[in-house]
């Protein structure tokens, strides 16, 4: 990973721990409210049960909800404290978005209590306080006692129709729930829907015709979803890259074929890219969609000689739960070009993030893909799918951009929260 690609992740990640959205865009928590451990002698001791939701039945978008009795019982001989986190994880290729599930929670042998919605790592969650109190503020379970509530749920009518059933699990986010002392239930949809997911993979990875060998390459980039429904957003795909050894000024340049013609991908971060958007409604029925892309180092490259370049390309949804649920990576060897030679097409300015028709994919020669993506999830340049122009080797954009980039990635700390824990629990 190069030095520049290194501050900029760091920098994102040291954004990310200090603030963190719990709640529907009202109440901020910090970070370490979900990843501290419990106080000391408070730890693993309380466990959770769920009664049958009432009316039975599956889940219908915008239509009637279901309500059902959370316990949480403490069988030590001490109080203990409890933060209560529903994670709601949908069976579909899409991610959710706070208002794509309903939520309401009622004291019944527990003290009046407040509810709110957040959202985090692709998934939905709600949260509960003593009421009058902060969000951060947790019960008390007395000891060898237990507190129970009323907990309702329902699809609103945004719920994306790609995905189906909903599964709402409930735990801590304090670590005090004994382990095993979690509890789920999964809600079915109607309709019931067949759960896919948005595949990206990298093919046809090759030279550039009529260029010396490695100085360009060639390669397609595609997307296609499997399972029923479609996107009901527009997709945000991006590329970051990272180099084999560290230079002052990589200046990789990248192109994209649109109607037939050769546009240069600009950018103001030389290790991030917006790829055109992926229009609203791609569905298994869109086909595959495919963009083909050229790589290669610009004439003023500090590199001398042949060096291995990755690129990631991820997906997003374009607002609200921005979380990377797809993406891919390949990795391959690019020399710059010689004095005799010019591995660039001539390329057209690309003007915004244009859209390239679909065509059928040749068979892959080389590709490496992932389903669920990582946690790249980098869009303070060209949020908007503008690509900002800069020139060769600049990096005035990238440190300009720093400041909004610790402003946007308050609302993308919450599921780094999620992933940190769920590494730990596994």
């Amino acid at each position: 990973m190069s030095a520049r690609t290194a501050t900029r992740r760091n920098l994102r990640s040291a954004a990310a721990t200090a603030v963190v959205a719990a709640v529907a865009g009202t109440v901020l928590m910090p970070l370490s409210a979900y990843a501290a451990p419990a106080e000391a002698g408070n730890q693993h001791a309380l466990k959770i049960t769920v009664g049958t939701p009432a009316p039975s039945g599956p889940l219908t978008r915008g239509g009637a909800t279901e309500t059902f009795e959370l316990t949480v019982a403490n069988p030590s001989d001490k109080a203990h404290s409890f933060h209560p986190w529903m994670i709601g994880t949908p069976a579909g290729a899409s991610p959710l978005q706070k208002a794509d599930v309903t939520f309401k929670v009622e004291g019944v042998t527990a003290p009046a209590t407040e509810s709110s919605i957040g959202q985090q790592d692709g998934e939905w969650q709600g949260m509960f306080h003593p009421a009058g109190k902060e969000a951060s503020e947790g019960f008390e379970i007395p000891a060898g006692g237990k507190l129970t509530w009323k907990v309702t749920v329902g699809l609103n009518k945004s719920y994306p129709t790609n995905d189906g059933d909903f599964q709402l699990r409930a735990t801590s986010y304090r670590n005090e729930v004994a382990e095993g002392g979690d509890a789920s239930l999964t809600f079915k949809s109607d309709p019931a829907v067949k759960a896919g997911k948005l595949e990206t993979s990298f093919k046809n990875i090759g030279d550039c015709k009529g260029v010396p060998a490695l100085q360009c390459r060639e390669m397609d980039l595609s997307y296609r979803v499997t399972g029923d429904g479609e996107f009901g957003t527009a997709l945000y795909s991006w590329l970051d890259l990272s180099f084999g050894s560290q230079v002052n000024v990589p200046n990789l340049q990248l192109w994209t074929q649109v109607d037939g013609k050769w546009e240069a991908l600009s950018t103001a971060d030389p290790y991030h890219f917006m790829l055109p958007t992926i229009p609203k409604g791609f569905s298994a029925a869109s086909g595959e969609r495919v963009l083909h892309l050229r790589a290669s180092f610009g004439p003023n490259t500090d590199f001398k000689k042949a060096t291995d370049v990755t690129l990631h390309a991820g997906v997003s949804l374009p607002e609200g739960n921005t979380y990377e649920f797809a993406g891919a990576d390949t990795k391959f060897q690019l020399t710059p070009p010689t004095a005799t030679t010019s591995p660039s097409p001539s390329p057209t300015p690309s003007k915004s993030a244009a859209q390239p028709s679909a065509s059928a994919s040749p068979s892959a020669s080389a590709t490496t893909a992932t389903a669920g993506g990582t946690n790249s999830n980098t869009k303070a340049t060209g949020s908007t799918g503008t690509l900002a122009k800069t020139g060769a080797g600049s990096d005035t954009g990238l440190y300009a951009g720093l400041a909004a980039t610790l402003v946007v990635l308050g609302g993308a700390a919450a599921w780094l929260g999620a992933r940190r824990r769920r590494a730990t629990r596994v």
